[in-house]
């Protein structure tokens, strides 16, 4: 008889476990929105360059949200947070790039991988992230790994070394370089013993894997030279950035503004989008 309860207790305690109210779930992690780092330093190099406030196309969703962080901060106002990365959103970003205590090339206004991850580390996240990377001496000349890795490239494809007459991080640089090799991804490369062809065709090689590069003349105040700026260089200086700008937008890099005298390369790539293909 003892037994036959004991199993009937049993059963009632089984049935009320069952009963039990089910486990609720964990509510679900919202997935951020993506910035395209590489789509804002390309807006961020074109549209303070242009005459009106168009968007640099595939740009706009990845400014606008790096435009709302900036505003949210108070670093920009709200009538800004349009998807154009023009002067204004420079000057709120170097404002946010001295708030983390950046000085100098660190504060120019061009965002790098550390600031850019740190405005949106609540609203968004960052894909395709780009970096100058450490600086090192190639042909004797100071620059960037990334600018390294793309000369190097073009001396592959054209089949000879090139001499550097000027590199990256020379604040002032020489006469005539009017801050563009302040900061990173700048070079003057010799042009001594080249015909006119091959000048052409090292400055065509330079624009294939990510340069803007033009051929600089007597008839325009310098000594025979190409100059190269590696478009898309976290660490370009102001000048560097404006004359990546003006590359995009059809024009020769000086302060005349002249249409391109240079080799028409179409597509224009960077150095990530030349990898990929």
């Amino acid at each position: 008889m003892v037994n036959v309860r004991v199993a009937a207790v049993a059963g009632v305690l089984i049935g009320l476990v069952g009963l039990a109210a089910p486990a609720v779930a964990a509510p679900r992690a919202v997935a951020l929105p993506v910035v395209d780092m590489e789509s804002v330093l390309k807006a961020a190099q074109i549209d303070p360059r242009r005459a009106d406030s168009a968007i640099t196309p595939g740009s706009g969703d990845s400014v606008r949200l790096v435009e709302r962080a900036l505003a949210a901060k108070g670093h920009l106002a709200s009538t800004y947070v349009d998807g154009h990365f023009g002067t204004r959103t420079i000057d709120a970003y170097a404002a946010y790039q001295r708030s983390l205590g950046y000085t100098g090339l660190d504060a120019s206004g061009m965002p790098g991988p550390t600031s850019l991850r740190l405005l949106g580390e609540t609203t968004y996240t960052v894909t395709r992230v780009v970096s100058a990377g450490s600086r090192v001496t190639y042909h004797s000349a100071l620059m960037n790994t990334r600018t390294k890795a793309m000369l190097v490239e073009a001396e592959r494809l054209l089949g000879r070394t090139l001499g550097i007459t000027q590199g990256s991080y020379n604040p002032g640089g020489v006469p005539g370089s009017a801050g563009t090799h302040d900061g990173g991804g700048a070079l003057d490369i010799s042009v001594s013993g080249m015909t006119a062809t091959t000048r052409t065709n090292v400055a065509r090689v330079l624009r294939q894997v990510g340069f803007a590069a033009w051929i600089r003349t007597p008839a325009q105040g310098f000594d025979y030279h190409i100059h190269a700026i590696a478009l898309g260089d976290p660490d370009l200086s102001t000048g560097a950035r404006n004359q990546a700008g003006d590359y995009y937008l059809g024009l020769n890099g000086l302060a005349n503004r002249g249409p391109d005298d240079g080799p028409a390369v179409s597509p224009k790539r960077t150095w990530e989008e030349y990898q990929r293909l």
